[in-house]
């Protein structure tokens, strides 16, 4: 259920305007969450979500045409940071693994994106100067993906851990009151 909660409110943050300077998404952590949590048949549903969102974004928020060809680096990561959650967190979750997952997966998206976008020329020069340009230009969107992934994985994988000790506490102290 947390899995569908998380795939919802990872929705919204792509999709609700917000200003350009928070960039707050809860894709990276939903994602990760949800391969930790869901078997791989089951990761079909927010894979056509946030493909559906894409689109979505691409036609009515930002009125271009859509070209499938020019997002499917970013579907695969979609895949990726899913199949990073199944085998870095499904086995075993703990601190240094989530700290890890949030970590790797905003990591290899600004590399794989951002090394797309360089590469499929146009808005930056082939060379390595213009690839620096490139990586450079997307450090304030890494710095706030970085943020909110660390965030809603923290949120994710810890809340349901301190509520679960939180009421062994409970359980526990009328026992060791008496």
């Amino acid at each position: 259920m947390l899995a569908y909660l998380l795939l919802a409110f990872a929705l919204l943050t792509r999709i609700v305007p917000h200003p350009d300077w928070l960039n707050f998404t809860a894709v990276g952590g939903a994602l990760l969450y949800f391969g930790a949590r869901r078997t791989w048949r089951e990761m079909l549903a927010p894979l056509a979500v946030f493909i559906a969102a894409d689109y979505f974004l691409t036609v009515y928020a930002y009125h271009y045409d859509f070209r499938w060809q020019t997002y499917v680096t970013t579907w695969a990561w979609y895949a990726m940071a899913m199949a990073l959650g199944q085998i870095l967190l499904h086995a075993r979750t703990t601190f240094v693994r989530v700290a890890a997952g949030a970590l790797l997966g905003p990591t290899s998206f600004f590399v794989v994106s951002n090394y797309a976008v360089w590469a499929a020329g146009g808005m930056y020069p082939r060379t390595m100067g213009g690839l620096a340009t490139c990586f450079a230009a997307a450090l304030p969107f890494y710095r706030n993906d970085l943020l909110s992934t660390a965030l809603v994985s923290a949120a994710a994988f810890g809340l349901p851990v301190l509520l679960r000790r939180m009421t062994a506490d409970r359980a526990l102290a009328p026992a060791t009151r008496q």
